[in-house]
């Protein structure tokens, strides 16, 4: 018997979910999983969700746009999709399937493998936006002890919202204007935002507030080095891609699915930015 994961999504044509878990399926000798897509519309959602044993799937990944309705859709829950009220990955336990969120994990997995000695500790935490990342990436950065998360948004009431339902101890908010006021001391600059990705305008923010020593990470994966990396990097800072957070995020996934914790590997990213190159 074959065992089937997807990655559900409206469109997911787009998706390089399929490429990853595929590449760790025959790096493992997996002979009976596959991984694929699953075109599913907003309004069919929670049908194919709580019916994906009778599809015939053992578990899950979930992207835009039906992370929360994923959640909503579920009765059963991991303490940080509880938390985000988000789910981007299905997993089937003896008590029945269960919607989890990795987001956060791949966020932080990805500092620590390209920034060698980061440490969330080691002062306040910008970070530009208050859509879904943004509340993932909150969560994981306050779990993992940062001092101090100040959330950059052009309109205030939703980031007052994130800071309310998430219960950020940490959290402090800075409207548009007040942007680089929450630069100065900052250790880490984290865009959340969709500004830099291929056909959209640039992250604009003024880096000269900004301590040299601050590390600077853009979630956009597409380019590789979005306008504001490249930027840091002129200036003399640490920067780090979004790729490796796409690449981490599916890793307890497929350990749930299939009993074996992959490795994001030098070669797993050679494939993905050769996938991405031909498109």
């Amino acid at each position: 018997m074959i065992r089937k994961v997807c990655v559900i999504g409206w469109p997911v044509a787009h998706s390089r979910s399929p490429l990853i878990h595929n590449y760790w399926i025959e790096t493992h000798g997996i002979a009976d999983a596959v991984y694929e897509r699953l075109a599913v519309k907003p309004e069919d959602l929670a049908a194919t969700v709580t019916r994906l044993g009778a599809h015939g799937f053992i578990g899950a990944n979930v992207t835009v746009p039906h992370k929360e309705a994923a959640f909503a859709a579920l009765s059963r829950h991991d303490a940080v999709a509880k938390r985000l009220k988000a789910v981007n990955t299905i997993v089937t336990t003896a008590e029945g399937l269960e919607g989890r969120n990795t987001d956060g994990y791949g966020f932080i997995a990805n500092l620590k493998d390209r920034a060698a000695g980061w440490h969330a500790d080691k002062g306040p935490a910008v970070i530009l936006g208050a859509g879904g990342a943004a509340r993932a990436i909150c969560a994981a950065l306050e779990d993992e002890g940062a001092p101090e998360i100040r959330i950059v948004n052009r309109t205030r009431a939703r980031a007052e919202g994130l800071v309310r339902d998430l219960r950020l101890k940490a959290g402090r908010i800075y409207a548009g204007a007040d942007a680089a006021a929450a630069l100065k001391g900052a250790a880490l600059l984290v865009n959340t935002t969709t500004l830099g990705m291929k056909g959209e305008s640039e992250v604009t923010l003024d880096l000269d507030p900004l301590p040299k020593t601050a590390l600077v990470t853009d979630i956009v994966y597409t380019p590789l080095e979005t306008g504001l990396l490249r930027r840091a990097r002129d200036r003399g800072h640490q920067t780090v891609d979004g790729l490796g957070m796409l690449l981490h995020q599916a890793v307890p996934g497929f350990e749930a699915w299939f009993g074996v914790r992959p490795q994001v590997t030098e070669t797993l990213r050679a494939l993905v930015l050769a996938d991405m190159a031909g498109k």
